[in-house]
């Protein structure tokens, strides 16, 4: 069974796509077949890989005519797939909004994916609407990274978890929304770092399990964007580090590991 994870925010810039481009490299690498979905409007995602070959058609032609061949493309890394995003108007939303079954659509889309892909792995826009809400719905956990600083702090309790809330009555049309795991992102050794991603922790509690922040923390390190700018994952770009800090390759099977104990007896080659 596919497992599929969308990496969601109602706040732009906390570092979704980095993350769902790195959680991807390394499934792969661990020998998973995976697929990214390139669900923002903004094509980052679509570009963080070098491609070899290029599908004709993408996100769009996906979700509107409900056509899975042609509209995958493959990375320059084995086991690593992608669906671009083609939609630079964002005319996709308001087809969406205005579709009876268009917010629950990728939800069944992609379940015709399920022979073919371990992992499938959603990157979202930073704002709420109708196609952040189809990438929700169609997800079995969603992931949002969190950077510790006031403002992502406010809008992770706000903006997020109200659109979760907001999306709950969707279950009734079959598509539950999956449980959401809270990721300490870009972490610092401030005391201000240190004690909002103890405020969100305390204030996750009480979900009994529907939210949980991942004892997993992504620290604020240059490997990341290094690696992004030379178009690799980086457990591959910092396999070993020398400080406080973890290297990017054991944050990163951290990560896994903690994401998915099945697992957890794979190792990186």
């Amino acid at each position: 069974m596919t497992i599929k994870i969308t990496v969601m925010s109602t706040k732009g810039g906390v570092g979704k796509t980095t993350k769902t481009a790195n959680l991807g490299g390394i499934l792969a690498d661990l020998g998973q077949r995976v697929l990214l979905v390139d669900a923002d409007v903004q094509p980052t995602l679509s570009s963080y890989f070098p491609l070899e070959t290029q599908a004709e058609k993408g996100l769009s032609a996906l979700i509107t005519t409900s056509q899975h061949e042609g509209v995958i493309s493959r990375t320059n890394i084995p086991n690593l797939d992608l669906v671009v995003s083609d939609d630079p108007e964002g005319a996709l939303q308001n087809w969406i909004l205005h579709t009876p079954d268009g917010r629950v659509r990728l939800k069944h889309i992609l379940a015709r994916f399920d022979e073919d892909y371990d992992f499938i792995l959603i990157d979202t826009q930073g704002a709420v609407g109708p196609l952040q809400d189809a990438a929700v719905l169609a997800a079995d956990m969603l992931l949002s990274p969190i950077p510790p600083e006031i403002l992502s702090a406010r809008e992770f309790t706000r903006g997020t978890l109200g659109m979760l809330e907001r999306l709950q009555p969707m279950t009734y049309l079959g598509a539950a929304v999956g449980p959401l795991y809270g990721l300490i992102y870009r972490m610092d050794r401030t005391v201000d770092a240190q004690r909002i991603a103890r405020e969100l922790r305390r204030e996750s509690a009480p979900s009994r399990g529907q939210i949980r922040i991942l004892d997993t923390v992504i620290p604020s390190t240059v490997a990341y964007r290094e690696a992004a700018t030379s178009q690799v994952p980086v457990h591959r770009w910092e396999r070993r580090r020398s400080g406080p800090s973890a290297s990017a390759r054991e944050t990163m099977l951290q990560l896994v590991r903690e994401l998915f104990p099945h697992l957890n007896d794979v190792e990186l080659p």
